[in-house]
């Protein structure tokens, strides 16, 4: 069965549906296709790890059908254990993003779930390509929907943010394109990703393809300096799309660095590795001081991702299996964890449309099952013991401690300040009593959001207590990883 191609082109197909319908007078029955599309998609990304061969570390599932065949570009797709959870966190992610919008959604329904629907198959894309072309074109193709979604049903300076997060993201891939099209040459004519791993390169050319390739994976993660454009597009994004970026979207560059920065130019990861520990300890520390002094709700946690995805770039740099391992884990947990955040923002702002935290106090009163929830999501973003939070940063604290044990120190002060501007947050918003009226009439949630909060505080917790499965599928990806940058191509 061809689960990968079926992954990525089912919701594809779906959307192209939903937008064909064109109408809004039959929201209901474009909600319903919609659902079942995510569904359906979730569902068959479920055997690539039922079937998945953890003692493995080859690509699986693999597909491979020429596509221009004048230039040897081929469709090629296969999932090893670095990507193959990324593809199921996507499917799994737009079924919740679906059942988000539901109700909240009355403006161009159709288009709205289909631009989603298609998101998601071009994301798991990225995560599937084994093709260098075939992957710039899925991982540029996934702007266009969400430009859409943030400039369409975004806030008010909506066409500000869809522009700058548009702009910053193309600008940093046009160097990757120039990468891609070098290895080509280099490599006789090839743009197999795994070809270019094996590739002889000079010091020089290792240099300038990591700079290019970390020009288009550092915008997208966001890593500090190059942020800027993620707050705006979190703040200005409608729910759904604070949930996708942040669960999904920052993942596809910490990714790239994984498929292509340090397997094809190992001795220049190795050399400029301190640069990018750096580069990640300032966001876990510097953006965590920006968080703690946030007035709006989904901009702390805008903030609180930049932290969050640090973590992940300070593992990947410091070469060990650990670190590695904790990044990975971490972009999962943070896909559950920030994904869970943003909606519960949302829940609220449906309710008295604002996201200033001064606008809320006392929530636990009127909303006492949504509160419990929200905490729960809370202490999980500090990292407590128990939720999917605290595994992946105990990891890559690990890691780091091994690595160089002030490093460790100053990543593991994240977690001071993570606690920091989370507890802070949810102190004013849910307890003590209540503040105004606006408040005073608050409704709990309803059975739909009480649903998608739940499974995700189910996936949260299931991991949090027994990663096991996820490190497993990852261990022998990772070894061979760490064994192959370990070799210097000089």
């Amino acid at each position: 069965m061809a689960y990968l191609s079926l992954a990525i082109w089912l919701p594809i197909a779906f959307g192209a549906v939903l937008l064909a319908l064109g109408r809004d007078d039959n929201a209901g029955v474009v909600r319903w296709i919609a659902l079942v599309g995510a569904v359906v998609s979730f569902l068959v990304t479920i055997p690539l790890i039922t079937g998945f061969d953890v003692g493995s570390a080859a690509m699986q599932f693999q597909e491979l059908q020429p596509w221009i065949a004048r230039f040897n570009v081929n469709y090629h797709l296969g999932v090893d254990g670095i990507s193959v959870w990324f593809v199921l966190l996507t499917a799994f992610i737009t079924v919740i993003v679906v059942i988000a919008a539901w109700e909240v959604i009355t403006l161009r329904v159709h288009q709205y779930m289909g631009a989603f629907l298609i998101l998601s198959g071009l994301m798991v894309g990225v995560f599937s390509a084994v093709d260098g072309l075939l992957f710039y074109v899925f991982f540029e193709a996934t702007l266009i929907p969400m430009y859409i979604i943030i400039g369409i049903w975004g806030g008010p300076r909506r066409v500000y943010a869809a522009f700058k997060f548009f702009l910053y993201t193309l600008a940093g891939s046009l160097l990757m394109l120039i990468a891609l099209i070098y290895l080509y040459y280099k490599s006789g004519g090839s743009f197999d990703i795994l070809a270019w791993h094996k590739l002889p390169l000079g010091m020089t050319a290792q240099a300038l393809l990591f700079g290019a390739f970390f020009a288009a994976f550092s915008v997208k993660v966001p890593m500090w300096p190059v942020h800027t454009w993620l707050p705006d597009a979190h703040v200005e994004a409608p729910t759904g799309g604070s949930v996708v970026l942040a669960a999904i979207m920052l993942k596809l560059g910490a990714y790239g660095f994984l498929r292509f920065s340090m397997p094809i130019a190992p001795d220049a990861a190795h050399t400029y590795g301190p640069v990018i520990i750096a580069l990640s300890l300032i966001a876990v520390i510097y953006i965590g001081l920006v968080a703690l002094v946030q007035n709006d709700m989904k901009k702390l946690v805008a903030y609180s991702s930049i932290a969050h995805m640090g973590f992940v770039t300070l593992g990947f740099f410091i070469f060990s299996e650990l670190g590695i391992s904790g990044g990975l884990v971490q972009m999962i947990s943070h896909g559950f964890v920030s994904g869970a955040m943003f909606l519960s923002i949302g829940v609220l702002y449906d309710r008295v449309h604002s996201r200033e935290i001064a606008s809320y106090g006392g929530v636990v009163n009127t909303m006492p099952k949504f509160a419990a929830f929200a905490v729960f999501f809370g202490m999980a973003n500090c990292g407590l013991p128990g939720t999917a939070g605290f595994i992946g940063e105990w990891m890559v604290i690990l890691g780091a401690v091994k690595y160089n044990f002030w490093i460790g120190l100053l990543a593991a002060t994240a977690l001071i300040f993570g606690a920091a501007y989370t507890l802070w947050m949810i102190k004013r918003v849910y307890f003590g009593d209540v503040t105004n009226d606006d408040v005073r009439e608050l409704t709990d949630i309803n059975a739909r959001e009480f649903l998608m909060l739940a499974v995700l505080a189910v996936a949260t917790l299931a991991m949090g207590l027994y990663p096991k499965p996820f490190t497993d599928v990852m261990h022998s990806s990772v070894t061979e990883l760490i064994r192959h940058v370990g070799v210097s191509k000089l």
